[in-house]
């Protein structure tokens, strides 16, 4: 895994909950169809949103992103698509566990939304919880991810980094 993450930025706000994410009526889509979930990503506020994350693949939201139900196939669309990374003021737990599972990098960092645009650069480091917004040289410091979750992260998700220690 990459513990270093650069991109432009897609900016969102507050509550932006598992519905928005990915609506239910494709809660039908298995897991496993992750190219079919990627399509639908975000469709409700923005249907380009599959499109603009090939350019601007770090996801920067404001507080309780990730509230709503406990569909495993929000954060699954999300990595599906391209988000190389979810950084919120705050994430719903159910949500950032869900992410974790899957192996998105996700983080939550106060104050971002105050300190980044739509379309700025960043540089994200996961080992450290370091951000720097190199379009305005603004540093920031997001709540560093315990080794554990690293790990499953560097290990591609929860199932395949269980399956990686079974093996060792």
């Amino acid at each position: 895994m990459k513990t270093e993450i650069s991109g432009k930025v897609l900016k969102f706000g507050d509550s932006i909950d598992t519905d928005v994410m990915l609506t239910g009526k494709y809660l039908d889509v298995s897991t496993s169809e992750t190219a079919e979930l990627a399509k639908h990503a975000m469709e409700v506020i923005d249907p380009d949103f599959p499109q603009k994350v090939k350019t601007s693949p770090i996801l920067v939201a404001g507080k309780n992103f990730g509230c709503g139900s406990s569909r495993e196939q929000a954060p699954v669309a999300l990595k599906g698509c391209g988000v190389a990374v979810i950084l919120a003021e705050t994430i719903a737990r159910i949500f950032f566990r869900n992410a974790i599972n899957i192996g998105m990098p996700i983080m939550v960092c106060p104050g971002i939304t105050a300190r980044v645009n739509e379309g700025d650069v960043l540089k994200v480091n996961l080992s450290s919880g370091e951000i720097e917004n190199v379009t305005t040289g603004a540093k920031l410091k997001g709540e560093r991810l315990p080794d554990f979750m690293l790990e499953i992260i560097e290990n591609g998700g929860l199932i395949a980094h269980r399956e990686k220690e079974m093996q060792s």
